[in-house]
Formats: C-alpha cells, structure tokens, sequence
C-alpha cells in the first residue's frame, strides 16, 4: 500500500484529500499537518511514497519545501495542490520536483487519476531496481568467477614456465590481478603505484618480479632446446618474451652467446593478461 502524506493549511481540503484516498484504498494516510515547517520534519520522519502539498503556506511555501525534502530523499514524490493559477508559479513548482499539479476546487476523479499514476510510477520504478539489483549480483558474480578463473589460469602459465617457486612470481600473480581489476596495462601504471598496492618497496618488487621472469624465460627457452615444436614454446615464446630474447638465451645455453636474453616486464604483463583472458 501507499503511504501518502498531506500539507494544506485548510482542514476542509486535509479532509477531503485524506477521504478520497482512504475511502478508494488508494493508500494509508500516514500523516498531515497545516504548515510546511512541520510537514518538513515529518515527512523525513514518516517517509511517505506521495505527499499531495499546498503551494502556499504558512512558515514554509510548497515549492521550497518539496526543494529542502527532495535534496535528502530523492524517492519521495509530491502532488502539488493549490489554487493558484500562474503560469509561472506552476512552472516553478515542477522545476523543484513536483511530478503533478491539480487546481483547486478539488475533483474528486482527477485526484485519483493523478494518486493512481504516480502510484504505478513508484511500483514501475521499484520493480526497474529490482531487476537492476538481480542483473547487477548477477554480474558481480560473474565478474568475480572471471577474476578467480584468470588469476587460476595465470597461475597455471606460470607453472608451465617452472616459475612458481620463485619468489617474484607471487608479485607478479598480484601483479596481475591489480591490472585486472583497475583495467589498466603495466604500461600505464607506474611501479609505485603497483607497489602502494602491493604494499612492497618498488625497487625490490622490480627486482624479484625481473628475476622470476628470468627464470620463466631460462626454462621457455631449454623447452625450445629439446623440442622446437612444443605446444607451450610457440604459445608463449613471442606472447611473453621478445622473440630474440629467447633465441638470445638458447644461444646462451648452448654456449654460442656470453650472455642471455633480456626481460620485458611491460610485454610480459601485457602477455600474461591477454592469455589468461583468451582461456575465459
């Protein structure tokens, strides 16, 4: 049921407003007062749906009230009801929020045509955030699953490169789902801002993510050594590594090269996010 709330400082129209309401069970009448001083604190105390108001008042005129009430609760809805018949006065009173205005004398079948329709715009608009609610939980759901299916599968890449004890790779795992959830590249990131988050010291993340990485690519890169066709070798040669860093660190191994390949950090975020992203 509605609950409405009546301002006039005439008791004949509080009657004839709170008689129409109640005796066509169009709602309960939850509260009514002759000024708009009063009304102003119990409107905020009842919470109607409805409040059907007079524009001219004592202490407090309509259109002010409906302004002071609506910068606090944005639900409630007024009627204004009022004799006055200039056009710019009525003009005003929907600029601060009034969703209708009925002219007095007062009748009987256009009061409960307008209650009526305001009354279904509150239920169309409850039943909208009702499903917006059930669409929003449902995608907060399925965003979490995609966060904990790609964190999953990150973690499983990093395993295929016999990474996981390394003690940089939790930093990268981490790493990773900060990206995720802010939607940025590592590119955009600065490391400070990855280590307010990590709660690290930047120089030290920087150094143990480098030397996990390292690692990865030293074992990628035996895996191209037995066998050239590997699945995961083609899959994450160029996807995390230069190309030329791997072919660098094969030379190595070989001993054809007196140094290995090199790290970058920005392709392999930027690898490892789009794989774990592609699986899902």
């Amino acid at each position: 049921m509605m609950k409405y709330y009546i301002v006039d400082d005439d008791i004949n129209i509080v009657k004839i407003l709170s008689n129409i309401i109640e005796d066509n069970n169009l709602g309960d009448v939850v509260g009514y007062s002759y000024d708009g001083e009063t009304a102003y604190k119990e409107i905020l105390a009842t919470n109607p749906d409805i409040v059907l108001v007079d524009l001219l008042m004592p202490k407090l005129d309509g259109n002010t009230l409906v302004r002071e009430v609506k910068q606090l609760r944005t639900s409630i809805n007024f009627v204004m009801v009022s004799q006055v018949s200039d056009s710019q006065l009525i003009t005003e009173s929907y600029k601060s929020g009034i969703e209708f205005f009925i002219s007095k004398p007062l009748n009987k079948i256009e009061v409960e045509k307008v209650v009526n329709k305001v009354a279904e715009k509150i239920k169309l608009e409850e039943m909208l955030n009702n499903i917006r609610k059930v669409f929003s939980n449902v995608d907060r759901r399925l965003e979490n699953i995609d966060k904990r299916d790609r964190t999953k599968e990150i973690r499983y890449i990093l395993s295929m490169l016999g990474m996981l004890g390394e003690k940089g790779t939790n930093d990268i795992i981490n790493t990773c789902t900060y990206l995720i959830n802010m939607k940025k590249s590592f590119n955009e990131c600065s490391m400070d801002e990855i280590c307010k988050y990590l709660k690290e010291n930047s120089k030290t993340v920087r150094q143990r993510m480098r030397r996990a990485m390292k690692e990865g690519l030293k074992n990628l890169a035996n895996t191209g050594l037995e066998d050239y066709g590997n699945e995961y070798f083609q899959r994450y040669a160029n996807m995390l590594f230069d190309f030329e860093s791997v072919k660098a660190e094969m030379d190595f191994i070989r001993g054809k090269r007196n140094n290995g390949g090199k790290v970058n950090m920005g392709k392999f975020f930027e690898g490892l996010i789009l794989l774990s992203e592609k699986e899902y």
